[in-house]
């Protein structure tokens, strides 16, 4: 007699947001898409700069463009380049106010070094 074991496939295990917005930077940002740039989309990339290789690269973009990815984060959207989105896998976009700066910070988990100014990246 023989029997005959039928492997169950795996279940697949969810992927981390591409990216995720915390409070300060969907309200930070809900607040330039309504005043100077209405109608217009923040587009995140990456960009080769700096001492540790790589910076990142906020422009703002009339329309999505072709190798954009839309991400949808506490009813607010931003674009990502494409070409940037295994670089920024699980990263939170954050805004933060400091007494002689503001601007939006990234927490990226496939960040592997920091230069000592925190303007570039390597991964």
């Amino acid at each position: 007699m023989s029997t005959s074991t039928t492997a169950s496939p795996r279940p697949k295990r969810a992927l981390p947001p591409l990216m995720q917005l915390s409070d300060a930077a969907a309200e930070r940002l809900r607040a330039l898409y309504e005043k100077g740039q209405h109608g217009r989309l923040l587009r995140i990339g990456v960009r080769t700069r700096g001492c540790s290789g790589m910076s990142y690269d906020l422009t703002w973009a009339d329309e999505p463009g072709p190798g954009d990815e839309a991400v949808t984060d506490k009813g607010v959207t931003v674009l990502v380049d494409r070409k940037a989105t295994l670089f920024l896998i699980g990263t939170t976009m954050d805004y933060e106010q400091k007494a002689m700066s503001a601007g939006f910070t990234f927490v990226n988990p496939n960040e592997k070094a920091r230069c000592g100014c925190g303007e570039s990246f390597s991964v």
